[in-house]
């Protein structure tokens, strides 16, 4: 059974062990360090078996504008299960929790970078994106409008949190 909770001090090492794994690689986990270390996280939510960290999603916020107006925005990034884990319905449920709690925070809108044909099952989309300008706008610049009157956006920006920068 997979149980979903908020991430405490103690996974940081499992965390960083799944993310190496999943991305084979460390950049993820150094961004999720600097996230940290930085003060920008606006969630972190494991996925948790028989004691074990299978899985992480995390949200940070950003600074965010549509139309002239600032609006509250996060980031979906990253998202990761173990290999050995992936297509059992876990990183949809992470993708899933964190929407949960961005809604709960009064949040307009989530960012994500990502496959388009995998985040689009869960609503986000890059036409919903395209009117925000940002260093990583392109064909895998994706958002989820939560805010309904985000959709008549014509043009905004959104910059993410500036450990992302830090790893480019």
């Amino acid at each position: 059974m997979t149980h979903y909770r908020k991430a405490r001090p103690d996974d940081a090492v499992e965390i960083a062990q799944l993310l190496k794994a999943a991305f084979k690689g460390d950049g993820e986990a150094r961004l999720v360090q600097m996230l940290e270390a930085d003060g920008d996280v606006a969630a972190s939510i494991v996925a948790e078996e028989d004691g074990r960290v299978v899985g992480h999603v995390l949200l940070s916020p950003m600074e965010a504008e549509a139309d002239g107006k600032p609006i509250e925005a996060v980031a979906l990034a990253p998202v990761a299960v173990l290999p050995e884990r992936q297509g059992h319905g876990i990183g949809g449920a992470l993708v899933r929790s964190a929407e949960a709690v961005a809604r709960e925070q009064g949040k307009a809108a989530i960012f994500v970078l990502g496959e388009p044909e995998y985040y689009a099952r869960f609503d986000y989309s890059v036409a919903a994106a395209r009117p925000f300008a940002s260093p990583y706008a392109g064909e895998y610049w994706q958002a989820l409008v939560i805010d309904p009157a985000l959709k008549a956006t014509t043009s905004g920006k959104a910059t993410h949190a500036r450990a992302f920068a830090a790893l480019g």
